[in-house]
């Protein structure tokens, strides 16, 4: 099995920014225990700040992995084209928020995204994306 996780603009900060929203571990440190606890799954992990960049990922594993788990930060509220490039894809997608966005700032409570997701995980913390891969085995 091939799962991609794909995060979107400041999520490379992990760790570092607005820790009380975020918490202070770093995306890769926990992608290193997702690999060990799922040794048998091949994970790919790429990160992007730019909206293109993230389309293109799509477009390049959308055929052939048998998950997508997808956080497109601040992109899942304004970004038409990641939710078009998603509808075009055969490849499963489960979007996953780490804050819950409905108890934040309004503009977030919309994802434009998320109407073409499998599911949609918000506010569980980083194990938001353990659900999501618990989602597609």
């Amino acid at each position: 099995m091939k799962i991609q996780i794909i995060n979107g603009p400041n999520l490379n900060l992990l760790g570092v920014r607005e820790k009380s929203i975020y918490g202070d571990s770093s995306f890769d440190t926990y992608f290193e225990e997702l690999k060990s606890k799922y040794s048998s799954v091949q994970i790919d992990y790429f990160q992007s700040n730019v909206e293109g960049e993230i389309i293109n990922k799509l477009h390049e594993v959308g055929f052939s992995y048998d998950g997508i788990i997808l956080n497109g930060g601040g992109y899942t509220h304004t970004s038409v084209a990641i939710s078009d490039a998603i509808a075009a894809i055969k490849t499963p997608v489960v979007e996953v928020h780490i804050s819950n966005i409905y108890s934040r700032e309004e503009y977030r409570h919309i994802s434009l995204t998320g109407k073409n997701c499998k599911g949609v995980l918000t506010g569980f913390g980083l194990a938001g994306y353990k659900m999501a891969l618990d989602s597609f085995l």
